[in-house]
């Protein structure tokens, strides 16, 4: 992420020029940050990551979004929104503006770690998202090779950490109880 520019602006003046910018950008409070462009790979995992999370939701009370759906994150010091690579959400669904497009309850996030963006994936960002109340899983999916590092956070307990390496490996995402094979993330990338 980088500084798109130094001048401040208010959440609700952010939301007015995302509605309107013809690329996307990140807000912290009152900071924007211009989004970097996904290469094929990168898309690609996100299309199939929809694809299988998506499928599997069809006779359940859960939605899937893709990169367009912005999240909101509130506390008493931050306020923040955030474009992940896939996110979803269960139950009822609870959107900040009438036009549903900041969702304020995720339980899942998932974000396509991009050499230039992965170390904010891993720390900061990883760090703001833990302090979203409904949130229970994060997924950090390498582009370029097989690893796919699955963080679970059960009820008033720390973050469960999991790796996956192989294309043969299946995983379970258990708020939205469902499996995800490895292979069909990974499909037409490696």
């Amino acid at each position: 992420m980088s500084v798109q520019s130094q001048i401040r602006l208010s959440a609700h003046e952010y939301l007015a020029q995302e509605q309107i910018a013809s690329e996307k950008s990140e807000f912290l409070n009152g900071e924007i940050f211009a989004m970097a462009g996904a290469s094929r790979a990168h898309n690609q995992i996100t299309s199939n990551l929809v694809v299988a999370i998506g499928s599997q939701l069809l006779d359940k009370p859960c939605s899937v979004y893709a990169s367009d759906m912005k999240v909101h994150m509130l506390s008493e010091s931050l306020s923040k929104y955030s474009y992940p690579d896939v996110v979803a959400t269960c139950g009822d669904q609870y959107f900040e503006d009438e036009h549903s497009t900041v969702l304020l309850n995720p339980v899942l996030i998932i974000e396509v770690l991009y050499p230039s963006t992965e170390a904010y994936d891993r720390g900061l960002k990883f760090f703001h998202d833990q302090l979203i109340p409904s949130l229970r899983e994060y997924l950090l999916v390498a582009q370029d090779y097989c690893r796919i590092e699955h963080y679970y956070r059960q009820a008033d307990q720390p973050w469960v950490y999991s790796e996956f390496h192989a294309l043969s490996d299946t995983m379970l995402i258990y708020t939205l109880d469902c499996e995800l094979k490895v292979a069909d993330i990974y499909r037409r990338v490696l």
